[in-house]
């Protein structure tokens, strides 16, 4: 009963701040992120009593954003693309999965930026990056490639129809740099290349990662 209503008032508390930081990447500075990030990891604790917090990659799907947090500290905030169609974890949805994840793997080491990859292999072609806000014809994954698995059985892992990783969802870089902070994905979480590949040479295998719908 009390894990509940802990549960209840972080996530009031946490909701709460993070509707004041709703403003663009440039302006999260300026509404204290220590106090958001603080909130944040006391909710996440709380959900998730077992789990180390002390690095982190939270997804807000809602708000396009994806949040690096290191020791307690936002270390780096980017726009990002989830799926057009929402969020989900049912198999063929091409929605964008909730719930905790990891990084299970990392792909792409030395690939140049716009790399092109089919099947998780570099190709070694290198797709032209489109910065107007419009879609190519193609649904290339570009640069580098951190594949998600879930950590919820029954919710985003161990059932193929729910399954994270057997559906192939990756934090990828795209040549759509235009549509970055809309969703536009069918399923994947987007970044920017030059992004994508700051943030892979900085995380590890293994790092905790968190998608809500907000």
């Amino acid at each position: 009963m009390y894990a509940t209503i802990l549960l209840f008032c972080t996530t009031f508390q946490f909701c709460f701040f993070i509707g004041l930081t709703a403003s663009p990447v440039t302006n999260i500075k300026e509404n204290n992120p220590e106090i958001v990030v603080d909130l944040l990891i006391d909710y996440l604790q709380v959900k998730y009593p077992k789990v180390n917090f002390n690095e982190l990659i939270y997804v807000g799907a809602k708000r396009q954003k994806l949040y690096y947090i290191n020791q307690g500290k936002l270390v780096s905030v980017h726009d990002v693309s989830t799926a057009i169609n929402g969020v989900g974890n049912q198999d063929g949805s091409e929605k964008t999965p909730l719930g905790l994840h990891k990084i299970q793997s990392k792909i792409g080491q030395n690939v140049p930026l716009g790399g092109v990859f089919v099947g998780k292999r570099f190709t070694g072609k290198t797709a032209e990056i489109v910065t107007e806000t419009k879609r190519t014809k193609s649904d290339d994954i570009t640069s580098r490639i951190l594949t998600l698995k879930g950590l919820e059985s029954g919710i985003n892992c161990g059932e193929d129809n729910i399954d994270t990783y057997h559906r192939k969802i990756y934090i990828h870089g795209t040549p759509e740099e235009g549509l970055i902070g809309q969703p536009a994905s069918h399923g994947c979480i987007r970044m920017k290349n030059k992004e994508i590949m700051d943030l892979f040479d900085t995380v590890s295998v293994g790092v905790t990662v968190v998608i809500l719908n907000n």
